[in-house]
């Protein structure tokens, strides 16, 4: 019979000889059915919490999540939270900034600013940088921070073997 079958056509032609109607009349049944049934659901917008408390029975009183803080005994990976957090939004807030702006405000917070290392701000070539690193050791581990064109990324990681934070060239923060 051959590979065809003996009506000239296996599955795959017959399926695709099924009347383009049947089609559209099951996509508008089922188009209709999802109406009907978003028709059902109240229209008030459904509840939402926000990220400190938690929603409460009348028999228990709400949580609160503690606030972010910095933990000067942690470890990186203990104080991602906090660092990828004032970070995002200091670089929300002022999205220009360049490296000494982004080290002075991680100081402002609580990490020591002898601990931190940051990328140079120009190129070689006197060029703006597309992106600038900076560090905090904190503990023998790091917190690492990347800022520019690919836009925020924040890591915790182990201290290299040069006993920093970054690869290459970094700048002394003597301001």
């Amino acid at each position: 019979m051959g590979a065809l079958g003996a009506h000239g056509g296996g599955p795959a032609m017959r399926r695709a000889n099924v009347p383009k109607t049947r089609i559209v009349v099951a996509l508008t049944a089922a188009l209709g059915a999802a109406l009907v049934l978003a028709g059902c659901v109240n229209g008030a917008p459904a509840p939402t919490t926000t990220p400190s408390t938690r929603p409460s029975s009348s028999s228990e009183a709400p949580v609160t999540t503690e606030p972010l803080v910095l933990d000067p005994a942690g470890s990186a990976q203990d104080n991602l939270p906090f660092f990828a957090s004032v970070v995002e939004e200091f670089l929300a807030s002022a999205p220009d900034s360049q490296g000494p702006a982004i080290i002075d405000h991680l100081a402002s917070v609580g990490f020591d600013k002898a601990t931190m290392e940051v990328t140079p701000d120009t190129t070689a070539v006197g060029l703006e940088a597309d992106n600038i690193q900076f560090s905090v050791r904190i503990n023998d581990s790091c917190l690492v921070g990347q800022y520019g064109n690919v836009g925020i990324h924040t890591i915790a990681t182990s201290v290299l073997a040069t006993g920093t934070c970054l690869v290459g060239e970094t700048r002394a923060i003597d301001w």
